[in-house]
């Protein structure tokens, strides 16, 4: 029995640069930042030593009606918008909702509803605590309001593995399709954590870049002196299904996603294993998956956060996989543009690599001074094409608690 080619035919997104796929996809090319000095009271109430971040350019109560809006966090809400533009851009696929699944994922979940209702307690007492609160703040939220909206009876399944968890979903997607689960998955994630307490214990490890008179230029992946990364909030998602069931419903398709790795440092709760071994294990694993080896690759989309330590280790792991090749390969650093969007991320870079293998070019890494010798990626400021032919890309993620994530996208 041959395995069944697992296709992209619907992506959605909204992002600290656009409010949809396209408009995110044009101004990342464009070398757009999306950084900027937070305009909240609680930045000088609390006195926060960091004073930017890449908040969604357009906030999704201002998109979603507003009675869908109040019942969801801030991160089920932008999953919303990003699954009802995926869902469209695919057709909006007639399916038996039993043949149709949710593969979703959240680094943090809802830590905007916990902490105001932590708030409402003290002030106001029990009493006055939304019966709502538990729903809205499970990290399953967003997985399971999917599921109620688009009537997904298949199954509708979290990931929570810090900022690989998007990616994850993604490969777990491919996997449920493979083994007959569903025919069409919705995978994603979302994460909406830009809040004081994040920004503070982020800030105090010493994790988050302190340029906060130059915000747009803070994300820096590979500069020699990049200095943490930029905090991102957004939601990416991509409808998943056969070719073959693409196919007989004469559906547009982006893409392949050929191949997906997984895998665990068991290293530090926050660092990453600094000779890459786990992550290398998990391309190596996502190129088993699609059958295809380093030599076959045109595209990366790093992890690349612009945190002093991270960005050398990841390239460490894919010098391992790659060898000296992966001077040349044309790579992407696309949080420099936008940020990181913890349990976000990996499913809106997935969606750029999509994007990339489609319209056959490398979106720009900006923000790039002087590159770290450590760090000798093939990173440029502008577009570069990739060329006609088959393109292989992966796109990596990790996260704290050791978690690897990669998943392979192939072109069509």
């Amino acid at each position: 029995m041959s395995t069944p080619r697992i296709v992209v035919t619907g992506i959605g997104a909204t992002s600290p640069i656009g409010g949809t796929a396209p408009e995110s996809w044009s101004a990342l090319l464009a070398g757009t930042s999306g950084a900027r000095t937070l305009e909240h009271e609680w930045v000088e109430k609390y006195n926060l030593p960091v004073t930017f971040a890449a908040e969604a350019l357009v906030r999704p109560e201002t998109v979603l009606e507003r009675p869908v809006a109040k019942r969801l966090d801030p991160s089920s809400q932008l999953a919303m918008v990003a699954a009802k533009e995926a869902w469209e851009d695919a057709g909006s696929p007639d399916i038996d909702p039993d043949r149709l699944g949710v593969d979703f994922a959240t680094g943090i979940g809802g830590v905007w509803t916990l902490l105001d209702a932590w708030d409402v307690l003290r002030e106001k007492g029990p009493r006055r605590v939304m019966p709502m609160t538990v729903p809205m703040l499970m990290p399953n939220a967003a997985a399971g309001n999917l599921s109620l909206h688009f009537h997904a009876r298949a199954f509708a399944r979290t990931v929570a593995s810090a900022c690989a968890s998007s990616t994850e979903s993604i490969v777990n997607a491919v996997q449920h399709i493979r083994d007959g689960l569903a025919d069409v998955v919705i995978a994603g994630g979302t994460e909406s954590a830009i809040h004081p307490i994040t920004i503070a214990s982020f800030a105090s490890m010493q994790a988050l870049s302190k340029r906060n008179d130059s915000p747009e230029t803070a994300s820096r992946p590979a500069s020699i002196d990049r200095d943490g990364f930029v905090m991102g909030e957004g939601a990416g998602v991509l409808i998943l299904e056969t070719e073959e069931h693409a196919k007989a419903r004469g559906a547009k398709i982006y893409a392949s996603i050929v191949g997906g790795g997984v895998t665990a440092d068991s290293y530090h709760i926050t660092a990453n294993d600094p000779e890459g071994t786990g992550a290398a294990r998990a391309v190596r694993m996502a190129l088993e998956m699609a059958g295809a080896s380093a030599d076959n690759v045109t595209h990366i989309n790093a992890h690349a956060t612009s945190t002093p330590v991270g960005d050398p280790n990841e390239y460490k792991a894919l010098h391992t996989v790659f060898g000296d090749r992966i001077d040349e390969i044309p790579v992407s650093a696309t949080k420099a543009s936008t940020g990181h969007l913890l349990g976000g991320t990996g499913a809106l870079e997935a969606i750029f690599t999509v994007l990339a293998l489609q319209n056959r070019v490398a979106p720009p890494t900006i923000n790039l001074t002087e590159q770290d010798p450590d760090v000798p990626f093939a990173l440029s400021g502008s577009p570069v094409e990739l060329g006609a032919g088959d393109q292989l890309a992966i796109s990596n993620s990790f996260g704290f608690g050791g978690h690897n994530a990669v998943v392979a996208i192939a072109s069509v």
